[in-house]
């Protein structure tokens, strides 16, 4: 084999490895993006990788009338999924911002991209008949293909995201695929006729990803101005989440991948109702541990009862307790909790906090986000309730934050029921109660312990914004449209909450 060709089927065999890579790559952004801003990240997740996978073999099916040039059409192909995987993002982000239903519009890129990635593989073993046989063409192309996917699956989360974003990942990988396209235009310029003009276009497709990369942190933010109400004042994409700050005059929202996590205005309701009412059942409690709260709000509320000797707080993500432990305005909300000398901080998954430490806790506070994933709904699982129980000392309380009983009735009471559960042949008891939020509306919480709870045992001992002595009683009273029903107990095989979750969210918003 002479250079020219040998120099050919390496090019291609390398073009592969990339084409691979990106083609997973504008999967997993068409999928992060519709969860980020549909939610429901199964459903999505599924919906992309699905349809991909389909439209690929649509691709793939129609190569087979691509007859002549076929160095200029590969050349061809790799410009135009460079620039329409690049354009992705933006373009779903823009549809989103400014449609009722973008959906079909998100059907049709991932159609068009899935069905040129999906002509790549065999128009390039087409070009390789020349330069080897069948059987090791087809050996080597798709090594090069499986061994690029892998690739993507680990960059994307560990770098891409955290690193660089949607829109930027986006961008980058299109210049990738116009890079792909470029260098096989030099390879093979000697069987390409018209090369000027695919010159042309190259430098076109360059210029306008290259132009994209640059500002699309400035259209990121155009975008997102327009989806919240507010000023943005602060974005990050984590290795966990996006999160998002808004601000209006002097009120701050606070958002995790789009969904509201606390209003300035109102959020001392939500928080005064999580810890007061255990703190006015456990006496003289001393170690306190809270799961999530990583703004430091929660920790607020507890440090207002001085007999308190050690907070832990178990928070995933760095990010958000820096953010709430460096920003001046947020310091200020949580009152400059998180540098209280009674913290301790610890950036880790919550069960695997529980499987290490030995503690016994008198009061646990669960702050996480609603279940609206799988991960999540882990963490309201009967599984993850029993290891939790293990560190609760004997007359301690667990509280968690259990979404709304009237939005997602069945959810709710999926978690009462689940947290109810007898374990480790122990009895526990539980106390449902609610409150009005009006960023959320009415939201629920779940209290347990060993110890019988009764509403008229919880004996507040300061005065609060919200709570008081003659209004506690007020939330433990259920109205009949959110009064107790009959649902299963949510386990991490199964994931029962999670359905409960989505369908009574979707009976109000959908």
């Amino acid at each position: 084999m002479d250079n020219s060709k040998q120099l050919q089927q390496v090019t291609l065999l390398f073009a592969t490895l990339i084409i691979a890579i990106c083609g997973l790559v504008y999967e997993l952004l068409a999928g992060t993006l519709s969860s980020y801003l549909l939610g429901d990240s199964i459903y999505q997740f599924s919906l992309v990788i699905g349809l991909f996978m389909s439209s690929m073999g649509i691709g793939s099916w129609f190569s087979r009338f691509i007859e002549h040039e076929l160095p200029s059409g590969f050349v061809k192909l790799q410009l135009l999924v460079g620039l329409i995987g690049g354009l992705t993002a933006p373009i779903l982000f823009f549809a989103f911002a400014i449609l009722d239903n973008y959906t079909p519009l998100l059907f049709l890129l991932i159609l068009l991209l899935g069905g040129l990635l999906g002509v790549e593989i065999p128009l390039i073993i087409r070009i390789l008949k020349e330069h080897a046989s069948l059987k090791i063409n087809l050996s080597n192309v798709f090594t090069a293909d499986y061994i690029g996917a892998l690739f993507a699956a680990l960059l994307f989360p560990l770098v891409l995201i955290p690193q660089l974003g949607l829109m930027q990942t986006g961008f980058l990988f299109g210049l990738i695929n116009a890079g792909v396209g470029i260098l096989a235009l030099y390879v093979f310029r000697t069987q390409i006729p018209q090369l000027r003009k695919l010159l042309l276009m190259a430098c076109t497709t360059l210029a306008v990803l290259i132009a994209g990369f640059i500002y699309s942190n400035q259209f990121t933010n155009n975008m997102e101005n327009r989806l919240y109400q507010d000023e943005i004042i602060h974005t990050q994409d984590t290795d966990y989440q996006r999160i998002i700050l808004t601000r209006r005059q002097q009120r701050i929202r606070f958002y995790i991948n789009g969904a509201l996590q606390f209003d300035s205005h109102d959020e001392y309701r939500y928080h005064e109702s999580l810890v007061h009412p255990a703190l006015g059942i456990v006496r003289n409690p001393q170690q306190v541990l809270i799961l999530g709260g990583g703004d430091g709000l929660a920790i607020r509320e507890l440090l207002h009862h001085k007999d308190i000797e050690n907070i832990t707080l178990v928070d995933l993500d760095p990010a958000v307790t820096q953010l709430f432990s460096g920003n001046a305005k947020l310091r200020e909300l949580n009152q400059n909790s998180l540098a209280d000398p009674k913290v301790s901080i610890l950036n880790q998954d919550a069960w695997k906090f529980l499987e290490k430490n030995e503690t016994l806790f008198d009061v646990v506070l669960i702050d996480l986000p609603d279940p609206n994933n799988p991960s999540l709904s882990r963490l309201y699982s009967t599984s993850f309730y029993k290891l939790l129980k293990r560190h609760v000392s004997q007359q301690g309380v667990i509280v968690t934050q259990a979404t709304s009983p009237l939005y997602a009735r069945e959810a709710f009471w999926s978690i009462e029921k689940t947290l109810a559960q007898n374990t480790n042949g122990e009895n526990w008891q539980t106390l449902p109660y609610h409150t009005y939020i009006p960023s959320f509306g009415e939201w629920g919480f779940v209290m347990a312990s060993r110890q019988i709870l009764k509403p008229e045992n919880i004996q507040l001992s300061q005065t609060h914004r919200y709570l008081s002595q003659d209004t506690l009683s007020q939330l433990f009273q259920f109205a009949p449209d959110i009064a107790k029903v009959d649902v299963e107990i949510n386990q991490i095989t199964t994931h029962p909450l999670l359905k409960y979750y989505e369908e009574g969210w979707a009976r109000w918003y959908e």
